[in-house]
């Protein structure tokens, strides 16, 4: 059964899951490559908060404070989050490195949402969230695969 809260975009990268790992934890980097999480601030360590700011093409720009909830070096990141109101917006979102060669990885990023807002506009939320994913996606693998 497909859980209509979640957002999936998945994309494969010429790349060792070391080398995806460590763009994905270099935060202070997002704002040079990331076009839609302009910024990161905290540690990469499981029960920090991080300080993200997003601004997601054709969406509304936010400062969120999520707790992160795994960290797992070249494999997991997933933090969890919402709007300062609670019910009205939560997230839990994640990127997920699986190898496929010794060269190659699929990264997935994703989200599972829940709270009033997503509930009123599920097809705005997929649409914004999922073309986000997407862009990040593709910059992420540029950056990976041009190895700078």
């Amino acid at each position: 059964m497909r859980n209509e809260s979640e957002i999936l975009a998945e994309i494969e990268i010429r790349a060792t899951p070391e080398r995806v790992w460590m763009i994905l934890v270099d935060f202070p980097s997002y704002p040079d490559w990331n076009p839609m999480i302009r910024s990161i601030e905290g540690v990469a360590r499981r029960s920090e908060r991080l300080r993200i700011s997003i601004q997601p093409q054709g969406g509304l720009a936010m400062t969120l404070h999520p707790k992160l909830l795994e960290v797992a070096p070249n494999r997991e990141l997933r933090w969890r989050g919402g709007l300062a109101i609670p019910g009205m917006l939560e997230g839990e979102h994640f990127f997920l490195i699986a190898p496929l060669s010794a060269e190659d990885v699929r990264l997935t990023q994703g989200e599972r949402f829940s709270g009033l807002l997503f509930r009123l506009f599920p097809r705005r939320f997929r649409r914004v969230t999922l073309a986000g994913f997407e862009a990040v996606n593709k910059a992420l693998k540029q950056r990976a695969e041009r190895g700078s």
